[in-house]
């Protein structure tokens, strides 16, 4: 029993069935149900290379057995994701890890969890259909290199789409 007080608590108390329930809501979400743990996904992982924290098999294990507290925050490791692809091309059962992580990092924005560089630069989206708003410093020098306006995006219809008012 004493062994079980390091544990975090879903670890302690069986499997939370109901953050599994929110990953495999979410789009691409479900796919951590089919991994199986062989490691594939971490062999080339480039943020595994430079993160001590980030490993995509930790964490598709940490979604199976539901270890929401860990996964689901402004500071969780899902966040060192590149979302480079690399561990979806290795993982032979299709589980795509770079997908369910995306999903939790949707499953942050979408429970306000997100980091506040996250929020900031999807609010920004939202306002102007880039990641970066457009100063009257940059059109100005824009203008002296003798470059056009930056392309104005139909950020009304992004609204529309992502059902976002």
């Amino acid at each position: 029993m004493s062994e079980k007080k390091n544990l975090p608590e879903p670890a302690r108390h069986g499997i939370n069935f109901a953050f599994r329930e929110k990953l495999d809501a979410m789009a691409e979400g479900f796919r951590h149900n089919y991994c199986y743990q062989c490691g594939a996904c971490v062999a080339d992982c480039p943020a595994g290379l430079y993160s001590k924290t980030f490993n995509p098999r930790l964490i598709m294990l940490k979604a199976i057995l539901g270890f929401e507290d860990e996964l689901i925050g402004p500071d969780t490791e899902i966040w060192n994701c590149t979302n480079c692809y690399t561990c979806s091309e290795r993982c032979p059962q299709d589980v795509r890890p770079v997908d369910v992580i995306i999903a939790m990092k949707n499953l942050c924005v979408k429970e306000g969890k997100a980091p506040d560089l996250v929020t900031t630069v999807s609010d920004t989206v939202f306002e102007a259909g880039i990641t970066t708003k457009v100063t009257s410093l940059a059109e100005r020098r824009r203008q002296e290199l003798g470059l056009g306006p930056i392309k104005q995006y139909p950020v009304e219809d992004l609204k529309k789409i992502t059902r976002r008012d």
